[in-house]
């Protein structure tokens, strides 16, 4: 029974977590992330950010029993409070900002656009994280039936879309600011941070407190609080993929009032639903192609504005390859290929 809880463990922990990523991968409609760079991005959740993890939670932890061995010589009793600070102090305050290392490489990645990356980037480190835990938790419990499958439901479920959430809002405070200047960026990492840290906080400390005391009213509350949080952050994404549409329909609409875009396809493009027929690109238009360089074009446009007299020379210099690209895949209009 052990051997096979234990494999069970493996699929159980792997297995969510990829549905959970392509779920958030797809629900990035306009313009979906490169599978190579949210794949590095869940192998740090995975492993990078576990490793520093537990190397930060040992000092911290170190540093914590040395204060308890302090307190009890001179007679202060501080074993609960130990028993309290892992969970709730230790645990949040360094996986998150070892979960939100890799962020600060990828939002300098030019596939990094806006808040909408953030929050997919963000989740997925946090779905690799979740995996390599919940596999520890899953493995620690495989001789006992009854304990394992609350484990994985609880944890699957919960846990690991608590670390998902969290490192998603990190990444949208980091989104949100990477084309506004370096102290912006600097002030909404530290703010994305601590609402992330308190978010976990939250999860662990309720969770804690209702072991502790052996009711089962805190624990409840934690499984019915949690998933209002990320009703709001769900809500947020979605409120980041209309600005998206609106972006696109903004920008390529003065792409079009100079004549370098068909009247009438602004509109289309930022239509999520209207953009995936194919029915109204010219005829000898590659359509993907064609959706893909408009909607960058729209990106980065955006991004130079944001930017203003900051913008890196790349970026000016990818808004006219994009509008010289859209052109070159404009020109195949009309031209059928040979049956």
């Amino acid at each position: 029974m052990q051997v096979l809880l234990t494999l069970a463990s493996v699929v159980c922990a792997g297995v969510p977590m990829f549905s959970f990523l392509a779920i958030v991968w797809w629900l990035d409609r306009y313009d979906r992330e490169p599978i190579w760079l949210l794949a590095i991005t869940f192998l740090w959740g995975a492993v990078g950010s576990v490793i520093a993890a537990v190397l930060g939670s040992v000092a911290i932890s170190t540093v914590i029993e040395m204060v308890v061995l302090v307190g009890a010589s001179i007679g202060v009793d501080l074993t609960m409070a130990q028993a309290v600070s892992g969970p709730v102090v230790v645990a949040p305050l360094v996986e998150e900002p070892a979960k939100a290392l890799i962020l600060l490489f990828v939002i300098f990645s030019r596939h990094f656009d806006n808040m909408t990356d953030g929050f997919v980037y963000g989740a997925a480190v946090g779905l690799g994280f979740g995996m390599t835990e919940n596999l520890m938790y899953f493995v620690g419990v495989s001789d006992d039936f009854g304990a394992w499958g609350s484990t994985v439901l609880i944890r699957t479920f919960y846990s690991a879309v608590m670390h998902a959430t969290a490192s998603a809002i990190v990444g949208a405070s980091l989104g949100f600011a990477r084309f506004r200047g370096l102290a912006t960026l600097v002030a909404s990492g530290i703010v994305g941070l601590t609402l992330a840290i308190a978010v976990h906080a939250l999860w662990n400390g309720l969770i804690t407190v209702a072991g502790l005391t052996g009711g089962d009213t805190l624990f409840f509350a934690n499984l019915v609080l949690f998933p209002v949080e990320v009703a709001v952050v769900f809500v947020v994404f979605q409120i980041c993929l209309l600005e998206e549409s609106w972006t696109i329909r903004r920008e390529l609409t003065e792409e079009s009032e100079a004549g370098r875009l068909p009247e009438g396809h602004p509109r289309i493009l930022s239509s999520w639903t209207r953009r995936l027929s194919r029915s109204w690109v010219p005829a000898g238009v590659n359509h993907g192609l064609y959706v893909q360089t408009a909607t960058t074009l729209a990106m980065r446009k955006k991004q130079v504005r944001q930017m203003g007299r900051r913008a890196p020379p790349f970026y000016t210099a990818e808004v006219d390859r994009l509008r010289r690209r859209l052109k070159g895949v404009l020109k195949g209009a009309g031209r059928r290929k040979p049956s």
